[in-house]
């Protein structure tokens, strides 16, 4: 009883920790007039494809930067460089020990690199994984879960947090719905479940269908922000 007692208390001390820290990120993010997005998913759902198409729509306008957030590489950073825009790169391993998400401790660590004054919506793409990001708050205004169709319908329910934790839900390869047998009604239905009414919005990152809705939702989600 004791041993479990101590857990406790040491999970209860990181959280407060991370949440003092997340509210630090987000004077700082106010300070600038930059509006946060969180984009979670579990690995290869499509996170980095769908910023580049959110790229090449938005044009610059409004001005973006990204924060990526993986255990080892540059590859999405890199992928992302082509754009022009401020993007770092977080890596959890070895400088924080290989965590499989990003705390606001390690988001803080990565704004030093990023020129804030240039930047109006902030996306930070997190490490690919199911549970562990939903559990830490970085200062972010919204949660966006990217959910493939290719992981199957039972996502929600197995992984609740996740999902319930998140603003909004892109449904994402939807042009590969009539090659897998998936069951699109089903998802929508396991996702009221755990988070009724959530706004969600189908697309592909591929074929590019339905990016001018999910671009329309994030400008939205902008010119809520009141500039300093």
């Amino acid at each position: 009883m004791g041993q479990l007692l101590s857990n406790l208390v040491v999970g209860e001390n990181v959280l407060s920790a991370n949440d003092a820290r997340a509210r630090a990120n987000r004077e700082q993010f106010d300070q600038a007039g930059i509006y946060v997005i969180n984009m979670m998913s579990a690995p290869g759902a499509g996170k980095t494809t769908v910023l580049e198409r959110t790229l090449e729509y938005m044009a610059g306008t409004p001005r973006v930067g990204v924060l990526e957030g993986d255990i080892q590489t540059t590859l999405d950073a890199d992928r992302l460089a082509r754009f022009g825009i401020p993007v770092t790169q977080v890596n959890t391993d070895p400088g924080f020990g290989g965590e499989c998400h990003l705390d606001a401790n390690m988001v803080s660590h990565g704004l030093r690199s990023l020129p804030l004054a240039d930047i109006d919506l902030l996306i930070i793409e997190n490490v690919g994984n199911l549970v562990c990001p939903a559990e830490f708050r970085v200062g972010e205004d919204s949660r966006v879960m990217v959910c493939s169709v290719t992981e199957g319908e039972d996502k929600p329910l197995k992984y609740p947090l996740m999902f319930r934790s998140s603003d909004l839900v892109l449904i994402n390869k939807i042009d590969l719905v009539p090659y897998l047998g998936f069951d699109l009604p089903a998802l929508l239905r396991n996702l009221d479940a755990v988070n009724p009414g959530v706004p969600r919005l189908q697309l592909s990152a591929r074929t590019g269908q339905g990016i001018e809705a999910w671009c329309a939702w994030l400008i939205a989600q902008r010119n809520r922000v009141e500039i300093p």
